[in-house]
């Protein structure tokens, strides 16, 4: 008697878009499915300038890649209106789309109709409010009533990204929306952002959370150099950009002080992340007006 062969686990693969306001949070959902950093994170908003992709395996046959974008606001600038489109090109990208609002937000109603009005018709497009712990049920049920009557959303999710609360249910409910395919990255891949950008956005997150009163969106950090020696040990060279010198006394702070702080963060973080010991060095560098340069978004992924 011939043994019949099993037939092979039919697995699936696909796209989720996130998209929402600033600070609605983004970042920190694709971190918590994830497993790990991917995508920093800040209370402040507009944090995220780049398209990040988080991939998770969901029940050991679902492969899905969260594209993680900046926030939708009303752009003026030259780098606000690349950071909003690209938020609006990843529609086009997801299989399904995840338009995550913040319970808590101020007017959420009203703003997330900059949204809504994008939101394509032809695929699923789901609606997951985060933050309920921090709204009442009443409000959380009159806000969930109006923004379904506003647009069709296939479902509703309430949910607490920072706190690992309903995700369950809704990563089984995104998972029936992938499509059949085989996998698209290695099974412990859970980003495509290399390296050396990544250190480089941590690095800004450092800068922008202890700084950012000072200098709400004026840095950029690029890694120059990334040597990694016969021990483990790993060297990381990064300039970080401001716009005017004024500014570097600033991000330098007095004898050095604040550079070392922001240095020693990262440091810390990056030795975490990466499992060795990491050296880091920081140089401030004047970029006059390089949000306004297109030429200077290819370093923040754009």
């Amino acid at each position: 008697m011939t043994d019949t062969p099993q037939n092979p686990i039919e697995t699936t693969c696909g796209f989720v878009a996130v998209i929402g306001l600033p600070n609605a949070g983004k970042s920190t959902l694709i971190n918590q499915i994830v497993g790990q950093k991917v995508s920093i994170v800040s209370p402040k908003k507009q944090t995220t300038r780049c398209r990040v992709l988080g991939i998770m395996i969901h029940e050991d046959k679902d492969q899905m890649i969260f594209i993680d974008t900046p926030g939708v606001f009303d752009a003026q600038k030259t780098m606000e209106h690349a950071m909003v489109g690209a938020a609006f090109d990843s529609l086009d990208e997801g299989d399904c789309i995840l338009h995550l609002v913040s319970a808590n937000e101020p007017k959420a109603i009203e703003k997330a109709k900059l949204i809504e009005q994008r939101l394509p018709r032809d695929k699923p497009v789901f609606l997951a409010l985060n933050k309920i712990d921090a709204i009442q049920k009443e409000k959380l049920l009159t806000l969930t009533q109006e923004l379904n009557a506003n647009f069709d959303y296939k479902a509703t999710f309430m949910i607490s990204a920072l706190k690992n609360k309903g995700l369950d249910r809704m990563l089984d409910k995104l998972a029936e929306e992938m499509p059949k395919s085989v996998w698209h990255f290695e099974e412990d891949e859970v980003t495509t952002m290399p390296m050396r950008m990544l250190a480089a956005e941590i690095t800004r997150e450092k800068i922008f959370n202890q700084l950012y009163r000072e200098l709400p969106y004026a840095a950029l950090v690029e890694t120059e150099e990334w040597e990694q020696f016969d021990n483990g040990d790993i060297k990381i060279t990064q300039a970080v950009y401001i716009q005017r010198d004024s500014q570097k006394a600033i991000v330098l702070g007095k004898g050095g002080a604040q550079i070392q702080k922001i240095g020693k963060a990262a440091r810390l973080e990056l030795e975490e992340m990466l499992g060795c010991k990491v050296h880091i060095k920081l140089f401030v560098k004047v970029k006059e007006n390089w949000p306004d340069n297109p030429e200077n978004f290819g370093l923040m992924g754009l």
